[in-house]
């Protein structure tokens, strides 16, 4: 049998890691800016997050949702805490876009309607709801177009206000800065009017985080810059290391009840310890304030390279618009200087590292992007 074939790969395999490192099995060593599609938010193999993942599963691995597991509920309080909404409560789940979908499911059961009101060029994952509120034609199967889904522009206020004025919409879906589209950020004064609308028409507010949440702009979501308070908030890549898991907040207004949702693998004992380790050390060593810190340093020398169109972004969440092709500069990066970054459309670079990258880490970047795009 032969893998499915759907990925571009580069002829380089990756076999172990530390902190923004990864090592192939000739033992050359790359930085990594780009964190897996900022999955890996306090680093590769980080060492107490290891221990966590190792004694939880020497004592027991796996058992459904059906039993007690105290795991979830340590990982709600300290979650709560660290992101400020110790007042909603916390559905697990396996991937962002398992949480996308959930988060629209539970919008729709509260309002009883059944359309979505998306943003342009936005990402939201690739199973069925979750691609369907995704604008890429090019990824959805005719089973998963509906007309259940319409999309305005990022920003558009006026737009987005008129569409949710026909009180047709469950859910409003916008992400905290949209990362595949080429980090774009919504302004704080569209947040605020999304939120505004929607509460006005009864429409309920899902801030998609599941790139530019878990610390990585400065704050624990990016949406809080905005200081709004959406109705529901998605996250996942950054939430486990690696380990896969995914989660939604859910506001105090939401009604429980048994099966509602529902889930084999989330929130079992491995996943939750691995993200009860990751909040440890984002508190412990400070490392939301790191992103600012050293995002801000990293942006303010993009910022004076002058081969740069544009350059965008917040915290560790940053594009680079060049001119000329995105995709070979990249190569240039990872095979001439082993640095690995990521991609976005034609002519976009994106940096999404661990946030425990340091100033000097920045240099050996900001050197080697000023010299292969100078």
């Amino acid at each position: 049998m032969e893998l499915f074939n759907v990925y571009s790969l580069y002829p380089i395999e990756p076999v172990r890691g530390r902190g923004c490192y990864v090592y192939d099995a000739a033992g050359t060593e790359y930085l990594d800016l780009y964190g897996g599609h900022a999955v890996i938010s306090i680093g590769h193999a980080q060492p107490d997050y290891v221990r966590a993942v190792q004694e939880q599963v020497s004592r027991l691995g796996f058992y459904s949702n059906s039993v007690e597991n105290s795991l979830q509920k340590q990982l709600a309080e300290r979650l709560g805490r660290v992101s400020g909404y110790d007042d909603y409560r916390l559905f697990l789940c396996n991937s962002g876009a398992e949480a996308n979908e959930n988060a629209l499911k539970l919008a729709s059961f509260h309002t009883g309607r059944s359309k979505v009101l998306a943003v342009s060029k936005a990402f939201h994952g690739r199973t069925s709801g979750a691609v369907a509120v995704t604008d890429n034609p090019a990824i959805q199967a005719p089973f998963n177009r509906t007309p259940n889904v319409e999309f305005t522009p990022l920003n558009d206020i006026e737009a987005m206000r008129g569409k949710l004025a026909t009180r047709q919409f469950a859910a409003v879906i916008v992400e905290g800065i949209q990362g595949v589209a080429g980090i774009h950020a919504p302004t704080d004064e569209f947040l605020r009017a999304v939120q505004a609308a929607a509460t006005e028409t009864g429409t309920q507010l899902v801030l998609d985080e599941i790139q530019s949440g878990y610390g990585r702009t400065g704050r624990f979501f990016a949406h809080q810059a905005a200081g709004i308070r959406p109705d529901l908030i998605t996250m996942a890549k950054g939430m486990g290391n690696g380990f896969p898991i995914g989660g939604v907040l859910i506001a105090p207004h939401f009604e429980a009840r048994p099966g509602l949702l529902g889930t084999t693998f989330g929130g079992n004992h491995l996943a939750c310890a691995a993200a009860i380790a990751v909040l440890e050390v984002i508190e412990r060593e400070a490392l939301m304030e790191n992103a600012a810190t050293v995002g801000d340093y990293l942006l303010a020398g993009l910022r004076r390279m002058s081969s740069l169109k544009e350059v965008r972004g917040r915290g560790l969440m940053i594009g680079m618009e060049i001119d000329g092709s995105g995709s070979e500069l990249r190569k240039k990066l990872l095979f001439e200087k082993h640095i690995f970054t990521g991609g976005a459309g034609v002519s976009t670079v994106r940096l999404l590292p661990a946030m425990c990258l340091t100033h000097e880490m920045a240099d050996r970047f900001l050197a080697a992007f000023d010299e292969v795009n100078g």
